[in-house]
């Protein structure tokens, strides 16, 4: 049977919740580089902007879950500034080392706040949030995760989620494995890049576990390079 049959169920090391020091600094360093130089960023703020449109408020209130370094909110950040709309950040993320990174990374804006959270707490649902968005984070999942997770972000979503995530494909898990192995100065992402390529999605997979989850009406399309961009409204 073919690595790219199903989805791997093999964890990451990113997985570790306790991942802290030089290799996860490094870790997060390579990542913001490979999200910009793939495209990868216009693929959350694209839909954003197609959110925004059909629902025009004075304020939103985003929630980016799996935070990271905080790369991401800073991205959406200059793009609300850019484009006129104002807009909260929350950064979630169950890392206490993650948050720690991230605060310090964007100390600078005004207009974020960080929360150390895992989502599956009934915690997580306390407080309600316009847009949900998560990039590079849904396929550290299962599938039965990934139902219960959805459910979540309908719950505490007004307007709905937003996933930029990998396409499973032969093509991108070559490029990055020969990538990382050639340019990468961080293990983990030598061993995680590839990976999580084998642990990303076929569009049939997204579409069946959005529909499971109950989202009302969604869209998933296709965005260089090997990325899916989902917009599921709530």
């Amino acid at each position: 049977m073919s690595i790219f049959s199903k989805r791997s169920l093999k964890k990451e090391w990113m997985d570790d919740l306790e991942a802290e020091g030089e290799v996860l600094v490094q870790t997060l360093k390579e990542l913001k580089t490979i999200n910009k130089l793939l495209g990868g960023n216009k693929v959350t703020t694209s839909a954003l902007k197609k959110i925004v449109s059909n629902h025009p408020k004075k304020n939103y209130i985003i929630a980016d879950i799996g935070c990271g370094g905080g790369d991401m909110i800073r991205i959406m950040a200059n793009w609300a500034k850019k484009e006129g709309i104002h807009c909260q950040f929350i950064g979630v993320d169950a890392n206490p080392n993650i948050i720690q990174t991230a605060k310090e990374n964007l100390k600078d804006l005004h207009n974020v706040v960080f929360v150390c959270q895992n989502v599956f707490d009934e915690a997580f649902l306390k407080d309600k949030v316009d847009i949900i968005t998560c990039t590079l984070f849904t396929h550290h999942f299962t599938d039965r995760e990934l139902v219960s997770l959805f459910q979540n972000f309908m719950l505490k979503s007004s307007l709905g989620m937003v996933i930029n995530d990998l396409h499973r494909h032969p093509l991108a898990y070559y490029s990055i494995r020969l990538l990382t192995q050639l340019f990468s100065k961080s293990p983990m992402v030598k061993n995680d890049g590839p990976l999580s390529v084998l642990r990303s999605f076929q569009r049939k997979e997204l579409s069946y576990l959005i529909k499971t989850t109950g989202f009302h009406s969604f869209e998933i399309e296709w965005k260089w390079a090997f990325r899916w961009r989902v917009i599921a409204y709530s």
